[in-house]
């Protein structure tokens, strides 16, 4: 507990109170920040970059983690939990590699894919495919698929524990009543691994919601803001521009959105329990 409260609600508290300030990183208001109230949130809420941002988390969110990697993940768990030790074990050592990698590594190798001269449009060039500057033209799809290949993993490892836990005598009965793999899926293994799915989600979600380095990395929220998530806007707003009372707004912002997602899976997890 004194652990939680130092390291966890010692900087929520700071950054509540941050947020009511004119705090800034360099002249007057860095060394005495004044309290302005809810002048930084009237701001935000009025600030036409702000929807634009909230909109672009949602589908980074939604795309990567919630769909992306959590059905990826499940759907190779599946396959290797069938697939012999070889094939296992070179695609679970393909998959796991882009998880162990330095976040910074990561963001980088994803660049140099889907960078115009990339090796992306190496390979669609060696199929008479025109090149396309992913980058600019696409830059939150090529996001979204960088952070699939980046995190499914982990959700992959989870998945495997689940599907581990599944008594094999009640999937064999099952297929000697004459039911089939899509139905044992749907009617046998989902229902018996929901907590897992539930707790893969909360997990996942609250981790791609605070996605910087990747994004900052292979776009910088270019071009034109068209991949400016919530967590580069609250960068941009507080080091580049030198607003760290904005920023930190920006936020408590996220905190909320984390909060609110992490109550909606814990009650999944409760409903389910029941």
């Amino acid at each position: 507990m004194v652990l939680l409260l130092v390291f966890l609600g010692g900087p929520i508290l700071w950054a509540l109170y941050g947020s009511f300030t004119d705090a800034g990183l360099t002249g007057a208001s860095a060394r005495n920040p004044e309290w302005i109230g809810l002048e930084n949130y009237r701001s935000l809420f009025t600030d036409p970059q702000f929807p634009r941002s909230l909109w672009l988390t949602f589908l980074f969110v939604l795309g990567s983690a919630v769909i992306g990697q959590n059905c990826l993940g499940l759907t190779l768990a599946l396959v290797m939990q069938r697939a012999n030790r070889v094939v296992a074990g070179v695609v679970g050592t393909c998959v796991v590699a882009a998880w162990v990698l330095p976040e910074i590594v990561a963001a980088f190798i994803a660049y140099a894919f889907f960078f115009r001269d990339g090796m992306l449009n190496q390979l669609t060039g060696l199929a008479g495919l025109p090149a396309v500057d992913w980058l600019y033209e696409y830059p939150m799809l090529a996001l979204v698929l960088a952070n699939i290949w980046r995190g499914t993993a982990f959700s992959m490892m989870n998945y495997q524990a689940a599907l581990n836990d599944v008594p094999p005598e009640i999937t064999e009965s099952a297929t000697i009543d004459g039911a089939g793999g899509l139905q044992r899926l749907r009617f046998i293994t989902l229902p018996m691994i929901k907590r897992s799915i539930a707790t893969n989600l909360m997990l996942i979600t609250l981790l791609t919601l605070g996605t910087f380095t990747l994004i900052y990395v292979v776009t910088r929220g270019g071009p034109l803001n068209a991949s400016t998530t919530l967590p580069i806007m609250a960068y941009e707003q507080a080091f580049q521009y030198g607003d760290i009372g904005y920023g930190t707004a920006i936020a408590v912002v996220m905190l909320f959105i984390g909060a609110v997602f992490s109550i909606a899976y814990i009650r999944m997890l409760r409903e389910r329990k029941d």
